[in-house]
């Protein structure tokens, strides 16, 4: 007969275990030691074999019918309810360790091993952060592109647009690569490029008028504060590279005398070795400042510590304290004032000054073009730009 809740709830455990049948193979084993654990009897191509449902009371009688009937059915249609309880343990199994936390871990591996630079791994590291909370613990594949809109709306509803949008585009990075990786089928971000707030493109600060520059570079040359600073900004003028690119340049990078600086490709945006022609003013400044800073490895060293560099905060605070505010002059906004004065000129070539600023597109024929064809006109005109300088702050 049918077990009911009031007998399984009497049943006492005896020296030997023992079988309380359900009916339909179902049963419950009361163990020695008082355990009541159900199992399910049956035969799969003529052998005789148990299956486990569960403990009681965790597994209820009714919930125990239920799996048996499950199992009955999986057997009318030729499949061993054994085989597919294993099956369906290792799809959980590999579920739990395909998570956006653990493949988001991989990608940030295999992005290391591919060089890039510190500060874009750090970046990647902290909008992944952002999304860790939201969808970390969840297998990929299951995770929906709502989930993921929850998760960006969040930011989004703090104001931070940009961020929004840029997180976007890497939990994009991080599906992708599961795919890539047969563990995914599909990017959910496809689709919600459009369903976040655009943000306002602010242009970084660049004075593009020669009389309004040569007003900058007299305050530049007669700036009283740190010469590093000081310095920092003349070469930012003069040579226009990125910031980071200066503020982290090494002493061994320089050959002075052959006036050549040769920017390492593990900091440069495009991951290329870049060789920047010196104008003898660059020459000199950089003979003084080694005065300063030319016993240790970096150029311009933090105040706090020799072994960083300083920060971009350094050389804007000093643009502000010259009475330049952000929407007039940044450190970045040198490269904007240098490509937009240099094409005004209409002295030189475009793709010579492109290749100055480092602007390398992709084609491999003109790469190589501009690292040798223009070396001799980036040469002239590295010159004839620290001339120009030379003559718009003594105007």
């Amino acid at each position: 007969m049918p077990l009911t809740d009031t007998q399984i709830k009497a049943l006492r455990p005896r020296p030997s275990p023992v079988k309380c049948s359900d009916g339909g193979g179902l049963h419950l084993l009361v163990s020695p030691a008082g355990g009541k654990l159900w199992r399910w009897a049956y035969r799969f191509d003529g052998k005789q074999k148990t299956l486990a449902f569960g403990a009681y009371p965790a597994v209820s009688l009714a919930d125990a019918r239920q799996k048996r009937e499950s199992a009955r059915k999986l057997l009318a249609s030729g499949v061993d309810p054994a085989q597919q309880v294993k099956i369906d343990k290792l799809h959980r199994r590999a579920a739990s360790a395909n998570t956006f936390d653990a493949i988001a871990e991989e990608l940030i591996a295999k992005t290391e091993r591919e060089g890039k630079a510190e500060a874009t791994l750090t970046k990647k590291r902290w909008l992944l952060g952002i999304a860790r909370s939201d969808l970390g613990a969840r297998p990929i594949a299951e995770i929906s592109a709502a989930e993921i809109l929850a998760a960006l709306r969040k930011v989004e509803n703090q104001g931070n647009y940009e961020t929004a949008r840029r997180l976007r585009a890497v939990i994009g990075q991080v599906f992708r690569y599961a795919i890539a990786t047969a563990r995914a089928d599909n990017d959910p971000t496809f689709g919600l490029k459009g369903a976040l707030t655009a943000p306002v493109v602010t242009h970084r600060a660049a004075l593009t008028d020669w009389k309004k520059f040569g007003g900058l570079l007299r305050a530049i040359w007669d700036y009283e504060g740190m010469s590093e600073t000081r310095a920092a900004l003349q070469l930012m003028a003069l040579l226009y590279p990125r910031p980071g690119e200066l503020r982290q340049a090494e002493w061994s990078e320089f050959d002075l005398d052959n006036c050549v600086w040769i920017i390492p490709s593990a900091r440069m945006k495009m991951r290329r070795e870049h060789r920047k022609p010196l104008p003898s003013l660059a020459v000199a400044i950089l003979r003084d400042l080694q005065k300063i800073t030319g016993r240790g490895r970096l150029v311009f060293p933090s105040v706090q510590s020799s072994s960083r560099p300083m920060s971009e905060n350094t050389l804007n605070a000093a643009l502000r304290r010259m009475g330049f505010t952000s929407v007039e002059a940044t450190s970045h906004g040198f490269r904007a004032t240098a490509s937009t004065l240099l094409n005004e000129s209409g002295r030189w070539h475009a793709d010579a000054i492109e290749a100055e600023l480092a602007h390398v597109g992709a084609d491999d024929v003109r790469r190589a073009y501009h690292r040798a064809e223009y070396w001799d006109e980036r040469v002239k005109m590295s010159d004839w730009w620290a001339e120009s300088l030379d003559t718009m702050r003594s105007a």
